[in-house]
């Protein structure tokens, strides 16, 4: 995040790939948008290693159209790698990200940022009449919504919806790898942050073509887990590791147990159960498998904690984010 003096009011950022046809209607539009709010503002517009015309469409539009900035990558790093450089350059005091495609509308930044001002913290849009295909779009994009509110406890109708706005500082805590652009207002909460959500429009696809598919879900399946993982045990590794340690441990301690009762019913009393484990060796390799296994958890518990300590202890990194702070009249001041 660009540590300089927030001196505009809107930083809108868009990643762009492969969208040379897109570029002059999206870029006219956002000027008759933003033009009309009356508020300073700047355009991010990321080009992820586009392969067609699109880098040579925004430097032309560039010239035509007022409060353009472009940043360049050296190759395709995916979308959330071109939403963290726009965060990096953005000067805005609220930030907000929008699809180069145009199914969303700029129009509706203004109605984000009416909420913004209002107290919100994320401002995230809904896209409740979503312009695609049902099966291959709209019903798995239902389906993970809803697992992802559940795994994270943040719940939102749409967590895909690229058009949302954040206060600077709630993103600047916030970092992003992988899939996690989709993440950010449930990294958001872990700061504290005060979540909306706001219906938007959504159109038809016009250009381009769609980047995502089902290829990108194992990717995000796995990054939800560590977003689940950040947002509840990232203060205490100790507590999900440990848990399942223990209870493993815990299995394999009492089937130890249960054997040697049944090894000494069966010397004492000659009991079929008790000679029938002992001629199954399955039994106690398991016991101390779970045993191994469950010292094993807790063990990664406790490396996990020690990396954790060193994190916050190396860069004096708190273990808590301040909202704001008010200080009284010194003692002794003049009423």
């Amino acid at each position: 995040m660009n540590e300089s003096h927030a001196e505009l009011d809107v930083s809108v950022v868009i990643p762009v790939f492969d969208e040379q046809d897109s570029v002059e209607p999206l870029l006219r539009a956002l000027h008759e948008s933003l033009s009309t709010l009356g508020r300073s503002y700047e355009i991010l517009l990321v080009d992820d290693g586009s392969v067609d015309g699109t880098w040579d469409r925004l430097v032309e539009g560039a010239k035509r159209f007022p409060h353009i900035r472009l940043i360049r990558l050296r190759r395709n790093f995916g979308q959330t790698a071109a939403m963290s450089a726009g965060f990096d350059h953005a000067r805005g005091r609220v930030i907000v990200t929008l699809d180069a495609d145009l199914q969303n509308d700029p129009a509706d930044i203004g109605r984000l940022l009416e909420r913004v001002d209002a107290g919100a913290d994320v401002v995230s849009g809904w896209r409740k009449d979503r312009q695609d295909k049902l099966m291959t779009r709209r019903l798995p994009s239902v389906m993970a919504n809803a697992l992802i509110s559940r795994i994270t406890g943040v719940r939102l109708h749409d967590y895909g919806c690229t058009l949302k706005a954040y206060r600077r500082e709630v993103l600047q805590g916030v970092h992003l790898y992988g899939e996690m652009h989709r993440f950010i207002p449930a990294l958001a909460s872990w700061v504290g942050g005060r979540l909306e959500e706001v219906e938007v429009r959504h159109h038809p696809r016009r250009y381009g073509q769609s980047k995502y598919g089902l290829a990108r879900t194992s990717r995000v399946i796995l990054d939800l887990i560590t977003v689940k993982f950040i947002l509840h045990y990232s203060r205490g590794p100790i507590q999900i590791f440990g848990r399942i340690g223990g209870v493993l441990g815990l299995a394999g301690v009492f089937m130890l147990m249960f054997m040697a009762a049944a090894n000494l019913s069966y010397r004492l009393f000659g009991t079929a159960l008790g000679a029938d484990l002992i001629k199954r060796p399955f039994w106690i390799m398991t016991s101390f498998m779970l045993v191994f296994f469950g010292l094993q958890f807790i063990s990664m518990g406790l490396l996990a904690e020690m990396q954790i300590r060193t994190y916050h202890e190396s860069q004096n990194k708190p273990i808590y984010v301040v909202r704001e702070t008010i200080e009284g009249p010194e003692r002794g001041a003049d009423a």
